[in-house]
């Protein structure tokens, strides 16, 4: 059998130098026989200024083929002046536009060395492991009508929430699937007691329960009530499914609870490939970071759990994964720390290579 491919796109700031320490973790994995084929590309900035294009035709070609994408970050105060229809983030769009990517999973997970880090109390957050998945292609962000109107002497932003009832049903299979692997309960967030488009939300996933998925639990939940309740006790939650709108918001909340963004990963799926595979790309939550690239301060944590995500969901190598997520666990037990995550006065950071090199040297040990 082929091995499988990764397509890694470094993009801008900080992207080259935490991807370097996701490829030595995955040389880790193929000196141990779980072999990657690999090919690097242009994202971002980085192919603007190679090709006058945040992504050429030719590398969203290797994404459509690969059998997954990680991308580091893209944009910086460089391309700010740039037409909008080249900016950075462009490329990252045209992926996911095009990969058809619907289902993004967002996980909030609290390491026990950092749980004191959270602006949360230790006890509310110690433990916690909570995945998010927002649907990433319709909703308030892409309905029509939209736009910016006169209506008499004044001016009217318009935004069309909209949903049609296999793009819920879609997304709600995405959040049972993730259940049946994970703690085997979802919470579907959403505004039916003041929105159409969420009495429809409401009914279709519940359906979907009800016909495919009997055997997890299903709960419902308004959209505000969960952030209250995401602050109060997040622990109550598994797998929670929402919109894009909902999704945005929930997701950046929960991603505080853990206290830095340098240890968040994401994935963004779509259908399965001939292969079986999902359409797939994985990408760490945090930007680009200029202000701190090229000096080794960044955090590349967030970028080795997102491959550890594929891993597990691109690769269906759950017990590998594991296995990466416990090594950065003991690292952090250690008490090494990036400068994002000191939290005390005089302690020393390593380095964004020290980091990757601790890392693979406890799944060396595990």
């Amino acid at each position: 059998m082929a091995n499988p491919s990764l397509l890694i796109l470094p993009g801008d700031g900080i992207g080259p130098e935490v991807m370097a320490e996701v490829r030595k973790v995955a040389d880790w994995f193929g000196s141990q026989g779980l072999v990657f084929d690999i090919d690097e590309d242009l994202v971002g900035g980085a192919a603007y200024d190679a090709h006058g294009t945040p992504l050429t035709d030719a590398t969203m070609e290797k994404a459509q083929a690969a059998d997954a994408v990680l991308l580091g970050a893209v944009g910086g105060p460089k391309y700010d002046t740039l037409d909008f229809s080249v900016k950075p983030e462009r490329g990252l769009l045209r992926l996911r536009k095009e990969m058809d990517l619907y289902a993004n999973l967002r996980p909030a997970q609290c390491f026990d060395a950092l749980a004191d880090f959270s602006s949360l109390k230790t006890e509310v957050v110690s433990g916690l492991d909570i995945m998010i998945v927002r649907e990433l292609t319709s909703g308030v962000y892409f309905g029509e009508p939209r736009g910016i109107v006169t209506e008499g002497n004044e001016r009217v932003g318009i935004n069309t929430q909209r949903y049609t009832e296999s793009e819920i049903a879609r997304v709600a299979r995405s959040a049972f699937e993730l259940a049946r692997r994970r703690g085997n309960k979802v919470c579907s967030m959403e505004k039916a007691n003041v929105m159409e488009s969420g009495i429809l939300w409401r009914e279709v996933v519940q359906k979907v329960h009800d016909e495919e998925y009997p055997d997890i639990e299903l709960s419902h939940m308004y959209a505000d009530a969960g952030a209250m309740q995401l602050t109060r006790w997040p622990k109550q939650f598994d797998v929670i499914v929402t919109d894009n709108l909902f999704g945005d918001l929930l997701s950046d909340l929960a991603a505080m609870l853990t206290g830095s963004l340098g240890m968040l990963p994401s994935a963004s799926l779509g259908a399965p490939m001939a292969n079986g595979r999902p359409k797939a790309l994985y990408e760490p939550v945090h930007g680009s970071a200029p202000d701190i690239a090229g000096q080794g301060k960044a955090n590349p944590i967030a970028c080795i759990l997102s491959f550890a995500m594929a891993l597990r969901y691109s690769f269906d190598r759950g017990d590998e994964a594991a296995r990466l997520e416990k090594a950065v666990e003991a690292v952090l037990a250690k008490g090494l720390r990036t400068a994002d995550l000191l939290g005390e006065e005089g302690r020393q950071p390593v380095s964004t290579s020290e980091m990757g090199d601790a890392i693979v040297a406890a799944l060396a040990e595990s």
